[in-house]
């Protein structure tokens, strides 16, 4: 049996590699993609123009613009010679956020009368028009409390667990490393058996000795071997060329990958059989990456997802994994919690595994 099994599971590897566009498929696009996700798919707010309207043009004014040239977050200002400038400069996408102080502003502060600065931002980027506002408001705050206070000042000191230097790919490379293995996983179980039948050697495969579930197992592992190949090569580039920790445990790791990519196999397994040709299995694939992507909390907190939609969460695979990685990545997460996601990752791979066995069967008879 154990023969026969591995003659399968050989057999399925052969049919992988020696197809070079299926060969180039899982090897360089998931390499790219992580290059690119990294430095390019990054909610990090820099760089950032904006525009000033300064009517006052006194000495509290300018004190107050040079804490904006003195910021890292925005690099391009440009200054403004009347409102009727404002709106084409927001239109046009010039920039993203125009300051306005009105010509009372200085005069105001020194008066010790209240002193309105208005920030006019564009709401269709909506995510960095939040992000901006808080600087700007963090600038305008501190300004405030210097020009108010002679008494002396409490130094503020802040330090950042785990992300030092709040570096978004360290966030970022450890859930690609889960993404892009599951994408690998299901290419290549998806296409198992709709390449069988699309070839016209499926009927072969079900009268041969093979008995269902060690054709289930053959079609199985290649998807668990590749993907496991593909977590440790995207897990090498992250840690040796692109510098991020890894300060956990590598056999925790490995072992939450495993469980990981087995449960998707089951679910690629249960794509395949439902569809006939290679091409229906491959948008199965993206039907299925979509939404699994987006509720694992990968690209949005779960916590700001609707009530009623959470609960859902918790059947995607990936989100349990995404914890497990990115606990290990930076900030060595002790088995014990790796071990109270770990289990529920492993109920859903039993229940994929065992549905897409019982579908398979049923597809035979």
């Amino acid at each position: 049996m154990i023969h026969r099994i591995i003659t399968l599971i050989w057999k399925e590897l052969l049919a992988v590699l020696r197809d070079q566009k299926v060969r180039i498929s899982l090897l360089l696009p998931p390499i790219v993609q992580l290059f690119i996700f990294t430095f390019a798919a990054t909610l990090d707010v820099k760089n950032v123009p904006i525009g000033i309207l300064n009517k006052d043009h006194g000495e509290q004014a300018f004190e107050l613009f040079q804490r904006f040239h003195g910021s890292r977050m925005f690099n391009h200002i440009v200054y403004l010679k009347g409102v009727e400038e404002i709106t084409p400069f927001i239109d046009n996408q010039k920039g993203v956020m125009v300051i306005s102080v009105d010509s009372q502003f200085s005069r105001n502060l020194d008066a010790k009368k209240p002193a309105v600065v208005q920030l006019i931002l564009d709401g269709r980027k909506s995510n960095t028009a939040q992000i901006v506002t808080g600087y700007a408001t963090t600038i305008i705050n501190q300004f405030n409390r210097d020009i108010t206070s002679t008494s002396p000042k409490a130094a503020l000191i802040s330090r950042i667990w785990f992300n030092p230097n709040t570096l978004y790919f360290w966030y970022n490379i450890p859930c690609l490393v889960a993404v892009l293995s599951m994408l690998t996983c299901l290419v290549v179980t998806t296409q198992s058996i709709a390449r069988e039948r699309e070839l016209g050697t499926f009927d072969q495969l079900v009268v041969s000795p093979l008995q269902p579930f060690e054709i289930l197992l053959g079609k199985i592992v290649p998807g668990i071997i590749v993907g496991m190949v593909e977590g440790l090569a995207l897990l090498c580039i992250g840690v040796f060329i692109l510098q991020v920790p890894f300060t956990g445990s590598a056999a925790l790791f490995f072992l939450s990958l495993f469980v990981f990519v087995s449960s998707i196999s089951g679910i690629g397994l249960f794509i395949s059989t439902l569809c006939v040709t290679q091409q229906q299995a491959m948008l199965g694939t993206f039907v299925f990456m979509a939404p699994s992507t987006i509720l694992s909390g990968f690209a949005t907190p779960i916590e700001n997802m609707p009530q009623w939609l959470q609960p859902l969460t918790s059947l995607m695979p990936l989100k349990y994994m995404l914890i497990i990685s990115k606990g290990i990545f930076l900030k060595a997460m002790p088995g014990s919690f790796v071990f109270s996601n770990l289990w529920q990752m492993a109920v859903i791979g039993v229940f994929t595994i065992w549905g897409a066995h019982l579908f398979f069967r049923r597809r035979l008879e």
